[in-house]
Order: structure tokens, then C-alpha cells, then sequence
């Protein structure tokens, strides 16, 4: 009995930080040592907010984004894709070695520029990691969000999947594709009864959605959100002025947080402070909850309503050698 009660329990940390704006290998170091303090912590997953890696785009709105083709934008678009992430060129390299020299694994938001849909646009993606510093699945965000769409593209399903963590199965969404109910079904009928949810940062996106999503599940909820201030702001960063003039001095304030699977809060939404926010989760919890309600188990009709996924990786071109 001891044992199991052991196994059921997982330690994770929620990594409440700003990055250095558009600044990759700096924020990257803020990562880094964010795995290794929540690793000192026995934390066996650790995760990030939405786009932290190198940054959210917070110029769009403030610099008049829907301006076509303005110089400004063109400048800014071409600076943000040269601080992106390119898996492929090895720029998650350093994170994957740190969670297999910790054994821990990693939730990251960032701005993935892929090869495999030419190189020149980017996407809001969730990285996993596991344990053994291998990326297990990069999704990325299905739908842009008002403003993102002048400069994220629209993902696929290809990244809609679950990964095995003792006993948990967790997922992950981005920002407010978590309000999507059919990516949420297509998660819940995979198994998971650890969702993440990564936002940018802020309370009034976490308050809410995060009880909801915990209560339709039955399953323990993470929000983790990102911060951002106008310290966080590289003085060489292009049209600063002009993105900082008539902002406050915090742009997203956190609001990271835990629900468990009754929809009660583990940890209240948290404002206004870089913080790691660590919580040891109880899997006999899910199974309890799940007695009385599973949206892809006992309380589901396959025979009446199904989903169908698709999670083909989208290109424009396929090559037949």
C-alpha cells in the first residue's frame, strides 16, 4: 500500500518568469535555471508559459500591427524570426541535455520557426521533453488569437498527444485554444488526467478556465503563465519606444495556478511575481472524481457523437522520390 501510494503521488513546478524579449540564448539561461532549481526541488516536470522562448509579441497592438506593409512590422517580424526557435538547428539542445541530467521533464512555450513549412513563418508551440531529454511531441497552437494572427500561423493536430509521467498521463494547450472543446475531447479520450495550460500571463485568463476545465475533466489542471515588464525589454530591441510609450509597466502579470479534479483550487492564481510554484499532485485524487463522471469513459456515447482527429503534420508539398 505504501508503495502505491508512492507511485501515485508526482512533484511538478510551475516556472513563473519574464524572458530577456527576443533575446534566445538569454532566456534560455533564465530556463535553465529554472529546471535546475525545480530539479533541487524534486520536481519531475517543470513548465513555462506560452511563447516564453524568446517572447510574446506584444508590439503588434501598440505599434499599429494591422498596418500593411509597414516598414516597422517588416522589421519586427524579421527580428522575431531571427530570436525563434529552430529544433532542428539545435537551439532546444542545452534543455533537452538539462532534463536527462535531471531526469525531469519539460513543459516550454515558444515561437517555433520550422523547416518543414519553409523557415520563414512562425508558430505558438508546446514542447514536451521527457525525462530522458528526448522531445516527445511539439504541437502547435491550432488558432491564433485575434492580434497573433499578423505574425503566428495557424498550427495542426499533429501535436495533440498525451505522454506517460509515473502515474499521469498529461497534455497540454496553448493559451486560448484551451477554451476549444473538441482539442480538449480529443485529450481527454488519449487518457490525460494532467492538463497544462500555457498562457502568456495574466489573471483574468487563469481565473476562470482553469476550475472549469478541471471539473469537465475530472482531472488535476495547470495553469502556468509567463510574466513580462518593461525591464524585461533589451535596450537594442527594434521601435522600443515606440512599443513602451503609453504601456504600464507590467504587460502580463502571471496568474499561474493549480485546480484539482473536484475543480477545488491546490494553489490560487498568482499575481505580480516571478516564482517557481511547486505542488505534489496525488493520482488517487483523478480516480476518485472519475467515479461519478469520465468524459471519454462511463459517461461518454461513441454510439451518439465521436471525434475524428486528424494529426497528419500539415506541408504544402509532398515529394515522391
Amino acid at each position: 500500500m505504501a508503495k502505491t501510494k508512492m507511485k501515485d503521488k508526482l512533484t511538478i513546478g510551475l516556472a513563473q518568469i519574464a524572458p530577456v524579449w527576443l533575446d534566445r540564448d538569454q532566456t534560455m539561461t533564465r530556463i535553465l535555471e529554472q529546471v535546475r532549481k525545480a530539479a533541487g526541488a524534486d520536481c519531475q516536470l517543470v513548465a513555462f508559459g506560452e511563447a516564453l522562448l524568446p517572447g510574446y509579441p506584444f508590439w503588434i497592438e501598440r505599434t499599429n500591427g494591422a498596418t500593411f506593409n509597414s516598414p516597422v512590422q517588416k522589421e519586427l517580424h524579421a527580428h522575431y524570426l531571427d530570436q525563434a526557435v529552430q529544433i532542428e538547428a539545435g537551439h532546444l539542445d542545452n534543455l533537452c541535455e538539462a532534463a536527462k541530467e535531471h531526469q525531469i521533464a519539460i513543459v516550454l512555450g515558444c515561437i517555433e520557426r520550422p523547416a518543414d513549412r519553409g523557415g520563414h513563418s512562425v508558430y505558438a508551440s508546446l514542447v514536451y521533453i521527457d525525462v530522458e531529454g528526448v522531445i516527445q511531441s511539439v504541437h502547435r497552437k491550432l488558432m491564433p488569437t485575434y492580434e497573433e494572427r499578423l505574425t503566428w500561423s495557424p498550427g495542426d493536430g499533429h501535436g495533440l498527444r498525451v505522454h506517460k509521467l509515473g502515474a499521469f498521463t498529461v497534455g497540454g494547450l496553448n493559451c486560448w485554444e484551451n477554451w476549444m472543446p473538441l482539442p480538449r475531447a480529443a485529450l481527454y479520450g488519449l487518457g490525460e488526467d494532467l492538463h497544462i495550460a500555457i498562457w502568456p500571463g495574466g489573471v483574468h485568463n487563469t481565473r476562470d478556465i482553469t476550475r472549469f476545465i478541471a471539473i469537465e475533466s475530472r482531472s488535476y489542471v495547470v495553469s502556468v503563465s509567463g510574466l513580462m515588464r518593461k525591464s524585461d525589454f533589451p535596450a537594442d530591441t527594434p521601435h522600443l519606444t515606440a512599443i513602451l510609450e503609453n504601456s504600464n509597466d507590467l504587460f502580463a502579470n502571471g496568474g499561474s495556478c493549480i485546480a484539482g479534479p473536484d475543480g477545488k483550487w491546490i494553489v490560487e492564481p498568482i499575481a505580480d511575481e516571478e516564482k517557481l510554484i511547486i505542488a505534489t499532485l496525488d493520482h488517487k485524487r483523478v480516480r476518485e472524481e472519475r467515479q461519478n463522471f469520465d468524459p471519454a469513459g462511463h459517461y461518454s456515447r461513441p454510439d451518439v457523437t465521436q471525434l475524428t482527429v486528424n494529426r497528419e503534420r500539415q506541408s504544402t508539398v509532398n515529394f515522391t522520390e
